[in-house]
Parts: C-alpha cells; structure tokens; sequence
C-alpha cells in the first residue's frame, strides 16, 4: 500500500472526496513530519509510536577499498509497533491468492 491507495481508502471510508482526503494525509504527514523534525515523539494508540534516534559519528571503512572514512552523526526516524498491531499481524494467516481478511471469510464458508 502506499500513499495514493490510502488517499483512496479514506475516502472510500469516510465518504469525502478525493482531493479533501489528499489534503487530510498531507496534514497529517507534514504535523508527523515535523514533530519529528522538532525532536518531538509521536504516539498512535494500538498502533505503534514514531520516534528519532540519533547515532553519533564514527569512522568506517569502505567496503571496496578499505579506505578509512568519517561518518557524520545522523538523526533517524524509528518505529515501534504497538502491541494490538503486532498481535493484529501474528494472528493473521491469509489465505493463498486472497488480498484481504474480508475475502478470506468469505472463500471459507
């Protein structure tokens, strides 16, 4: 799944039209993205939370060469999914050829 198909999900879900669903998920994606930006934390109950880690530099070495090299310190964005999603996604087996839970029960009966 990617943007454009939860563009369309919202809106097959909420009932709003297309370009207000576009702009809700722009609204969202830009307050997460700067929240964590800001260095900010953000939480979704039963779905996980968004966080940035940050990792100091440190020298490596070129794979090819073996050339000694720095590594700048970097700020990431780190997910840590919920415990309902997780259990969500351990306890769902699909069925083979079937894209979605509410096919699967409907192929078994």
């Amino acid at each position: 799944m990617n943007k454009s198909d939860l563009i369309v999900r919202l809106a097959e879900r909420t009932g709003i039209s297309q370009p207000l669903a576009e702009k809700v998920m722009q609204t969202i994606y830009e307050a997460m993205r700067d929240t964590l930006r800001d260095g900010g934390r953000i939480e979704i109950r039963g779905f996980g939370s968004f966080s940035v880690k940050e990792y100091g530099g440190y020298t490596g070495r070129n794979p090819k060469t073996g050339e000694e090299i720095s590594v700048k310190p970097k700020r990431l964005p780190f997910f840590k999914p919920g415990k309902e999603l997780k259990e969500r996604v351990d306890s769902y087996h699909p069925v083979k050829g079937v894209e979605n839970e509410d096919q699967a029960s409907a192929t078994s009966s």
